[in-house]
């Protein structure tokens, strides 16, 4: 049994403007024309499903990529294995580049972002049900090929499988119909607080609406923590502290690791919310997706640190 983790797989060109980006982009303009001189850029191992993956790794757990890849991959790929995360069900085209990811992020940590496909788009080549639901815990359906997502939570139904709906950056593109449809059944919609609007925009829907196609929408709201509204109400949790803000890209990612193995676990929404947090603070102290690391013990006593102890967590983050 394990976590599934479909999304996007892609190459990260991180980009740093040392400046504001609202300080040129001028109000009640019909167009937008603007460039902005940045002054670092690097590349990293990107891509939603491994970025959540590798934080599963990091808390104990085994997952399994579900997803699309292109020619130059193999490194990535190597990588990933070493670090405890199962490749197996990552398709390769030899014919296509893995997915590129560029953001430029200013001195407020607005992002700018664009995302080429490349392999991605084969994504909707992979029938889910191949896995086996016996062979199954959770699936979250992460930013992909938007047919691809489609195909999943379809498939999540079929099986009778517990899923996480992560629609994220795909809410730009998608339409109202494949937003349902995806959220249909899904036991979480996890979103942050700008994308929480855009879901609500899109659906036509407010949250106690939406509430009727999902057991629980989660929402993480940046340096203000994560809450999760459900039929009973809202649970806030404030966010860990970060020994020092560098940038902010993957950090959602790593919020829905911790989010999965305390979902995993049965454990209490606060307690979920509490390992999300916790889990995210790491990637926003360092520039990358996937250039943290820490023991459990580490990972326990940062919980602890920001939240007081939590007994129930005795059996977190074991390796599986």
């Amino acid at each position: 049994m394990s976590i599934i983790v479909t999304g996007s797989i892609a190459w990260d060109y991180l980009m740093r403007f040392p400046g504001r980006f609202k300080d040129h982009i001028l109000p009640g303009q019909e167009k937008l024309s603007v460039s902005f001189l940045v002054d670092e850029k690097e590349r990293h191992r990107g891509g939603t499903a491994p970025n959540i993956a590798y934080n599963l790794a990091l808390l104990g757990e085994r997952p399994r990529i579900v997803g699309a890849a292109g020619l130059d991959f193999e490194d990535y790929r190597q990588w990933l294995e070493s670090v405890g995360v199962d490749t197996s069900l990552i398709r390769i085209h030899p014919d296509e580049f893995t997915a590129t990811f560029s953001v430029i992020t200013d001195l407020d940590h607005n992002q700018i972002a664009s995302f080429h496909t490349g392999a991605m788009a084969r994504a909707r080549e992979i029938d889910l049900r191949e896995v086996g639901a016996e062979n199954i815990d959770w699936v979250i359906i992460s930013p992909d090929d938007p047919v691809a997502m489609t195909n999943h939570a379809q498939a999540c139904r079929d099986m009778g499988v517990p899923f996480v709906y992560d629609p994220s950056q795909q809410l730009a593109r998608i339409s109202r119909e494949d937003f349902l449809f995806g959220l249909e059944g899904a036991a979480v919609l996890t979103v942050n607080d700008y994308e929480l609007e855009m879901a609500k925009r899109l659906a036509g829907m407010n949250e106690t609406e939406l509430l009727t196609h999902v057991k629980a929408i989660v929402v993480t709201r940046g340096p203000d923590g994560a809450s999760v509204i459900t039929q009973e109400g809202e649970i806030h949790v404030p966010a860990a502290r970060p020994e020092v803000a560098v940038e902010p890209t993957g950090v959602g990612d790593a919020f829905r690791a911790g989010m999965l193995v305390g979902l995993n676990a049965g454990y209490p929404w606060e307690t979920i919310l509490k390992l999300g947090n916790t889990a995210a603070v790491y990637v926003i102290e360092r520039t990358g997706t996937q250039n943290h690391a820490y023991t459990r013990e580490e990972f326990l006593a940062r919980v602890r640190e920001n939240y007081g102890d939590l007994p129930v967590l005795k059996t977190c983050c074991q390796k599986s």
